[in-house]
Formats: structure tokens, sequence, C-alpha cells
């Protein structure tokens, strides 16, 4: 089947079909970077990811160009770095150094661009310039606004009345503005914060403009795809769109073809937000439970639905993915009694795609809860095909899943590596002991001391989980 989307804007699922198939684009709001991400920031960059995955797949890795902005000024910036007593720029460097790394830790590729707001400065000046100088916006006592009664379609995206959208913006109403719904595009700075050059006086950008601006210069407009969690879209996408049409760009070919929001992360019964308090860092969270086991956890509902967040979640991710790894090492298991697999007949059994079944959930607006499903099944198969002694069935089918896993990100560590990560070795040279020993017991039918072998191992902590090819075995309670 054929990739559809669903389109916040058309408010339904839509076929996907690029401007131009060799250059798809795609943009995605980043972080503000003045401390840790929790792992809510992280849901739309794991989901987004998945989607630059399966963009990369259809259309080939050049040919799809995905930019995720980083905003590196604001008010918490300026304030963090205030009670520090030190540039800006030494907060962001620390932070989005930091947040890269534990975006890869869950396994989300780089994106092709990572413009910065204070890079993006001479854009973002111009293109205020363009949009004073046509009328859809207006400078007052320091300050340029946009003009929402210059754009007939202010409200399109999001679907609200005028009203809402004003009480919705959380904005004051201040006696400059022409209407209370207009919004800042430049404001004067602060006494101490960081400030730039522009024709209206000393200031800094407002939020919104950046997006606008690194969007045009990073990739073009009209864009394939903007994504972003469902609160961007009201009021940040919203303007967004509405500045970035009216900068001189043609309405009638609109913004983005294609709009797309990831729904909430909830702690308990609220949206996770440092605001509130309700947080759990990423930084933190990948100290105690191997990164794969998060992407699965946040993957594991459809990215449109709120998904609640919890150690529960992450210890049946953890399991979920024990099954997929499972299998993998006991294919693996197998085909080294029988050989291996032979380097001059390897690619004949890589079918270099993932699985049918698999795929076209991923093209069903990516539902990854029916593509684990036919993970499971792929996983299934390679035990069938093992209990067969079929090496080639065992060959193809452990390729399928693999195709298929690492295509969202997963089964990218070696099996063994997987289940004993972070054992020392003399744990691990004695729990291999007591795992030959209760092998030979088995064997041997003395069930008395197969039992008492694996009451040895529990108190180690340790679990033993049988497969057609022999013991696999990992610390219990990782997670």
């Amino acid at each position: 089947m054929a990739l559809t989307l669903y389109d916040t804007m058309a408010r339904e699922k839509r076929p996907f079909v690029p401007t131009d198939p060799a250059r798809v684009t795609m943009y995605v709001c980043g972080p503000t970077v003045y401390n840790f991400a929790h792992i809510g920031n992280a849901r739309p960059v794991v989901v987004f990811d998945v989607l630059f995955r399966v963009l990369r797949h259809i259309y080939g890795e050049k040919s799809v160009i995905y930019a995720a902005n980083v905003t590196d000024v604001d008010d918490k910036i300026n304030t963090k770095a205030a009670a520090e007593g030190v540039p800006i720029d030494t907060i962001t460097d620390r932070y989005l150094a930091i947040y890269n790394a534990d975006m890869a830790t869950l396994g989300a590729l780089p994106p092709t661009h990572q413009p910065r707001a204070t890079q993006t400065m001479d854009a973002i000046v111009e293109m205020i310039g363009r949009l004073v100088s046509n009328k859809s916006a207006y400078a007052a006592e320091g300050h340029v606004l946009f003009n929402t009664q210059a754009y007939a379609d202010y409200g399109k995206l999001s679907r609200q009345p005028m009203d809402d959208m004003i009480a919705g913006a959380r904005v004051d109403v201040a006696p400059y503005k022409q209407h209370p719904a207009d919004f800042v595009l430049w404001k004067p700075s602060k006494e101490g914060e960081p400030v730039w050059d522009s024709p209206w006086g000393p200031g800094r950008p407002g939020w919104h403009i950046e997006c606008s601006a690194m969007i045009e210069q990073s990739l073009g407009l009209p864009i394939d795809i903007h994504g972003g969690g469902i609160d961007l879209l009201f009021p940040h996408h919203e303007n967004e769109m509405a500045q970035g049409l009216c900068a001189g760009h043609d309405h009638s070919v609109g913004y983005a073809k294609y709009w797309m929001h990831n729904g909430f992360l909830n702690m308990g019964a609220e949206k996770m937000s440092k605001s509130v308090g309700n947080v759990a860092l990423v930084h933190e969270l990948i100290a105690q439970a191997p990164g794969e086991a998060l992407r699965w956890a946040l993957l594991v509902g459809h990215y449109r639905a709120p998904l609640e967040w919890n150690g529960e979640l992450i210890d049946q991710s953890r399991k979920a993915l024990d099954r997929i790894y499972g299998a993998l090492q006991d294919a693996n298991r197998f085909l080294a009694s029988h050989g291996g697999v032979p380097e001059t007949s390897a690619e004949d059994w890589r079918t270099n795609r993932p699985a049918d079944r698999f795929m076209a959930a991923l093209e069903d607006d990516l539902n990854t809860p029916a593509a684990f499903a036919a993970l499971f099944e792929l996983s299934d198969q390679v035990r069938l095909a093992i209990r067969k002694q079929s090496e080639a069935e065992v060959l193809h089918s452990r390729q399928l899943l693999l195709d298929s896993a690492n295509l969202l990100g997963f089964l990218t560590a070696d099996p063994e590596e997987w289940f004993q990560a972070g054992v020392d070795e003399t744990l691990r040279e004695k729990v291999d002991g007591l795992i030959a020993q209760r092998v030979e017991a088995r064997a041997s039918k003395d069930w008395a001391a197969a039992d008492r072998i694996r009451d040895e191992l529990t108190a180690l902590n340790v679990e033993v989980m049988d497969g057609p090819t022999g013991a696999t075995w990992r610390i219990k309670d990782a997670v």
C-alpha cells in the first residue's frame, strides 16, 4: 500500500504525495535548550524519527531533507545564564550536546539540518522586514507585531474562533496592539539580555518567527510535512503559518502539504511538563533502562493518541524486546551450529526490505502498535523455522525480522550484549557455569539438581529463559 498520513489541516488521513519525490522535505519543532529534556520532549523526536526512516526507505536516503530547529534564545535560557553568570551560549551549547546524545541513545537519527535561532538572526530580521513592507506587520513602541487581520485564513489550522484564540494565546493585550490577537515578531531586550540590531531598534525575536525563518532558509516553501506536538498547534503553528505565508509566499500553494501532531505524554492524569514538575528526565531514564526499551515504550501506542508514562510501561517494553532479541539469538545460535551464514550466499537471503505486513502497518499513518504485532509474528516465524531445522527458512525469516526491526530502530545490539548488558565478568562466568550445570542436570533428568541450580540463579537475581537453542539469561528488574 501507499503511505498515508493524518493531516491535521484536513482532519483526515491522506495519501502522501510529495511535491518532488527527489527532495522530500520535513520540519519538526525542536527543543529549547536550557535544561535536560524530559521523556515527553522525546516523544515527537522518536515519532518523527520513525517517519524520517520510513520516508528514507521509500524515497531513498539522499532524497529526504529533515530539519529540526533549536531555540537557543529564550526567557528561560536568559534566566539560567544570569543565574550562572555565563553567556547564553554556554548554557545552550551544554544542553544541546546532552540533548543530542540522549536522543541518539533513544535511536533517533540526526536530522539533515539542525538550525539554531541565534545563527538565523539575519534571516529573521529580513523576514520581519518583508512583513512590515507589505503591511502584514507593524512597528509599535520598539516592538514589531504581526497583523492577524491581514491574513484572512488566520485560525484555519487550529479551527478556533477568534475569541478563543485570543484567550488561548495567553498574551497581554498591550495598548499598542491594533488587534488583541496580534503577536510579537520583535521585542526590545531587557537589561542584561542578549540583543541584536534591527531597523526597529535593538532587541530579539519572538518565538514564532524563528521557525518560519528557519524553514524558509533550510528547506524553502512549501514544505511537504510539518510536525510537532499537539500542544504546538495553537498558537505556535497557527502563527508560524500565517507569518510564513504573508512574507511574500503564494497562499494558494500553502505552507505545508501535511501537518502532523503527536499526542501528549502524560504522567498520571496530567500532561508531562517542567512547569508542573511531573517529569521523567531522559538523561536519568537512560541510566536505568536501555535506550531501545524507552524507544519501544514511546511507540507502543499510536502517535496521535495520548500515552501514559510509568514504570510498568518500561518493564513491558523491555520484555517485548526480550522476545524478539531472543528469537534473533536463537537464530544466531542455530546458524552457528550449522556453520553460520556463508559469506558467498548471505545476500541470497537478504530481502533488503521489511516484511509486507510490517511495512503496511507503518504506511498506515505510522501504526506502530500493528508494526509491533508484525514483529512478534516474525519472531515466531524464526522459532518455527528453527523447530523445523530448516537452515534456509531460518536465514530468510531471521533477515526479515532484522530488516523490519532495524527500520524502526530496534535490534541494533548483539543479542548476547542485550541480555547481559552491565554484567561484570565474574558474575557472567558464575552464571554461565551454573546454567551449564543445569543443562547437564536436565539432560540426565536430575530434576532436584536442576531446581536447586535455578534457585541459586534466582538468588543471584538472574532470570533464565529457555529457548529452542538453549537458555538465555539476564539480570531481573534491570529496568
